[in-house]
């Protein structure tokens, strides 16, 4: 039963609204009465099973166990090398099976070479230390939109990149709970730089944006972005496995980007280091390709044998931009003709910019290149 205190507050709450107007009514809700959003932490590994990592922070900070008893403090701008202890990972004095570092007066943590708002966890993995940053999702933002996008691009290209970022990190996070980590700092997942990347207009798009994510039945989407289509974006499952409704081919508008078209060239001497255990390429046939042309595996020939590769380990094996491209031989030299940069499914990001400087505001950006998707606030 309610208690006469609470009654109380409900009658004087009815009250103060019924002498306001209806829109300073709402206001007073919203700020006193409704439920905040709430805080969204990652955890962001930014160095991995090493032998030592240099950690630190921009203020005194806290050191705790995994408990969340304190152990110590370390001392404003110190540098501290965490390593593997007798009882999982060891700092100075102190050790513990988990081990983490928190910042007062809101200062930053250093990992490595880099300063990241938030806090740091330090745990053994295998038999090296792993540095994890855990981190506010939106503060995480500032700096993936920085790192992901050209700052100086327009603020709705800027919003499109933070709303798809922040998909792709709550997507990451959901299943992601038996791990470590949820992200790392590379273009495996999202590419992550700390404060170094963090600019005022990537601060503003994820501002304007706060909160907001792309949704499909009600959870978050795999927001898969890239750089650059080569006119065209993929259906999901001719690249990867299986079909989700949001992530079709569409038009992209990416051909003022500068990697819409490239070229790379190699010796057969050159493709036989690179690709080895079949002797001098001889020829490189295309398998099975998407439908819009991306190689999905290729047959190389070579004077000792035969492989054949997918087309992401072809790429990784060339360095090559992308997976869309076409082969030509002539005396024992390949030219290597491609289009765009990246996977080619979801958003591209320059097409993303082109659109946003055409006047098209990130919700409609989105809408184009995540069909059937929905934008949602958390």
């Amino acid at each position: 039963m309610a208690s006469k205190r609470n009654l109380a507050f409900f009658a004087a709450t009815l009250r103060f609204f019924a002498r306001r107007p209806w829109w300073l009514a709402l206001l007073v809700w919203l700020v006193l009465i409704a439920p905040a959003q709430a805080a969204v932490e990652l955890r962001v590994a930014i160095k991995k099973n090493l032998d030592r990592v240099k950690v630190g922070s921009s203020t005194p900070a806290v050191v705790r166990d995994e408990t969340g008893r304190k152990l110590g403090e370390i001392t404003a701008l110190d540098a501290f090398s965490a390593r593997t202890g007798s009882r999982g990972v060891a700092l100075g004095n102190w050790s513990g099976n988990r081990l983490y570092i928190e910042p007062t007066e809101e200062g930053y943590v250093w990992i490595g070479d880099n300063w990241y708002r938030g806090r740091t966890e330090l745990i053994r993995q295998g038999q090296g230390v792993t540095a994890i940053n855990r981190v506010d999702l939106e503060e995480y933002l500032y700096s993936v939109v920085g790192s992901e996008a050209i700052p100086s691009w327009h603020q709705e290209a800027l919003k499109a990149q933070a709303v798809a970022a922040r998909t792709y990190a709550l997507y990451q996070r959901t299943i992601s709970a038996n791990r470590l980590y949820d992200l790392e700092t590379t273009t495996q997942t999202q590419v992550y730089k700390g404060i170094s990347s963090e600019y005022i207009s990537t601060q503003e798009a994820v501002k304007a944006t706060a909160g907001q994510i792309l949704t499909y039945h009600g959870k978050a989407i795999l927001a898969a972005f890239h750089s650059s289509s080569g006119g065209h974006t993929e259906n999901v499952e001719d690249v990867w496995s299986s079909r989700l409704p949001y992530l079709r081919g569409v038009i992209d508008y990416d051909q003022r980007s500068p990697v819409f078209r490239w070229t790379k060239t190699f010796s057969s001497e050159e493709l036989a280091r690179r690709i080895s255990g079949i002797g001098n390429v001889k020829a490189l046939i295309p398998e099975r390709t998407t439908p819009r042309g991306r190689i999905v595996t290729m047959r190389i020939v070579g004077d000792r044998g035969t492989k054949t590769l997918t087309g992401a380990q072809l790429r990784q094996a060339l360095d090559l931009r992308s997976t869309l491209f076409t082969v030509s031989a002539e005396n024992g030299t390949f030219q290597i003709n491609g289009r765009g940069f990246g996977h080619g499914i979801g958003l591209s990001q320059w097409g993303t910019y082109y659109l946003a400087d055409r006047g098209v505001n990130y919700q409609r950006i989105l809408a184009h290149y995540y069909q059937n998707a929905r934008l949602t606030q958390m």
